[in-house]
């Protein structure tokens, strides 16, 4: 979930450049091994920005020091990227918030809602309306995750390869095995399976970004990562972000690992991970690698409204309503409160969450950002100016990151 600074923030100097609490929280967690290393930084409104790290990249005693130039796999934090692309194209008339997707891909036309999602067979009736942008935008479009759907539908969701997501080499071959070679094909695949809620009616984490990712090419004329390079990458010097490492960054990217009880394992090394080579297409919602200077500078520009470096992106408007609650009326939220632990506190816009009010001890209201499953963090809280990011990568939640680091921006904005 979106991390943010507590509620109870003093007011500070128009400049701040010290944040001791949050690098000690750093050297502590590298210090009592929870991570080898870290990365984090913090930008308040127009303060240059601050890269807080300790540790480094990998385990290994020779491995290069982390910093902002070192590359993470950001997994979901790839989720308001992609939502942002759809937005240009809101902002350009090109796509509508509530425009059927099945105007950029027919086979979404008639989908049919599963008669019981938690039933053992696919019975199904014809969905009552249509699946829109917004509901792509804000998972709530009936599409389900092969991480959390279950039954029969998951049965399904395997056979066809609807896993848009990379792990390591040991899992990787067999999942390429089965997943669509295309974008194209990928939506398609999709698009012959049932919904597990009407569309508009239920928050149900999904692979909706991803496929946003098509409506994106199909609406722009553009392949969904070309798209991204062009119109947010380059203008916003995001040089280290995409779909693929290059071998000459490998030695700056991390190692992820997975945690088996207290046993920290890796799963993908960074010189020889598989992120060195093409995904089978770019994941919108979980493909990304990506720096810390790189996030912040996207954050920084949405915090700024649209722009950075003179350079505009969205109109002000269009940002503002990228980062507030998209969500339908009415829509059951139930699985963002159990998701986040933020049962009815949480919103959602443009691929990443919004707090509809001060959290103490979480987040400011109007904060928008998400999180990525190899522990990653990014988040704006446009109300007091700051943003933030953070870079670790280990699967699970064995440690309360996102706690630790607002107590520590807490701390440091008290000072």
């Amino acid at each position: 979930m979106a991390a943010g600074a507590n509620a109870a923030l003093h007011p500070v100097a128009a400049v701040k450049t010290s944040y001791p609490a949050t690098q000690a929280l750093a050297d502590r967690y590298v210090a009592e091994n929870k991570v080898p290393g870290i990365v984090m930084s913090v930008g308040y409104r127009e303060s240059p920005t601050q890269f807080l790290s300790a540790g480094r990249i990998a385990a290994e005693p020779g491995a290069p020091m982390a910093g902002p130039d070192s590359l993470w796999r950001i997994y979901s934090m790839t989720k308001p990227i992609t939502g942002i692309a759809a937005m240009i194209l809101i902002d350009e008339g090109k796509l509508k918030l509530d425009q059927p997707i099945s105007d950029f891909i027919p086979a979404f036309k008639n989908m049919k809602v599963l008669d019981d999602p938690n039933g053992t067979t696919l019975a199904s009736h014809p969905a009552k309306g249509p699946i829109t942008v917004r509901h792509l935008l804000t998972h709530t479009a009936g599409l389900g995750y092969s991480i959390v759907t279950k039954g029969p539908l998951l049965d399904e969701y395997n056979k066809l390869g609807i896993n848009p997501a990379a792990v390591g080499p040991a899992m990787e071959p067999q999942m390429r095995a089965v997943r669509a070679p295309t974008l194209e094909e990928f939506a398609n695949r999709l698009a012959t399976l049932p919904l597990i809620a009407e569309p508009g009616t239920k928050w149900s984490y999904s692979i909706s970004l991803d496929l946003l990712g098509r409506v994106i090419e199909v609406a722009s004329g553009q392949k969904f990562d070309d798209f991204l390079q062009s119109r947010l990458f380059k203008p916003l010097k995001m040089d280290s972000t995409g779909f693929t490492v290059a071998p000459g960054n490998a030695a700056r990217f991390a190692t992820n690992y997975y945690y088996v009880g207290d046993t920290r394992l890796p799963i993908d090394g960074g010189p020889s991970s598989i992120w060195l080579s093409p995904p089978s297409f770019p994941y919108g919602g979980a493909g990304l690698v990506s720096s810390a200077r790189d996030y912040d500078r996207f954050l920084h520009m949405l915090q700024n409204g649209g722009v950075l470096d003179g350079v505009r992106i969205l109109k002000p408007e269009t940002a503002e309503l990228a980062m507030s609650n998209l969500l339908p009326a009415g829509t059951d939220t139930s699985g963002l409160g159990t998701l986040s632990g933020l049962a009815g506190k949480l919103g959602f816009g443009a691929g990443g969450s919004v707090y509809l009010e001060d959290v103490p001890g979480a987040a400011g209201k109007g904060t928008y950002g998400w999180a990525g499953a190899a522990g990653t963090l990014g988040w704006v809280d446009r109300g007091r100016g700051i943003r933030g990011v953070v870079m670790v990568n280990y699967f699970g939640d064995k440690w309360p990151l996102r706690d630790d680091v607002n107590k520590a921006i807490h701390a440091d904005f008290q000072r």
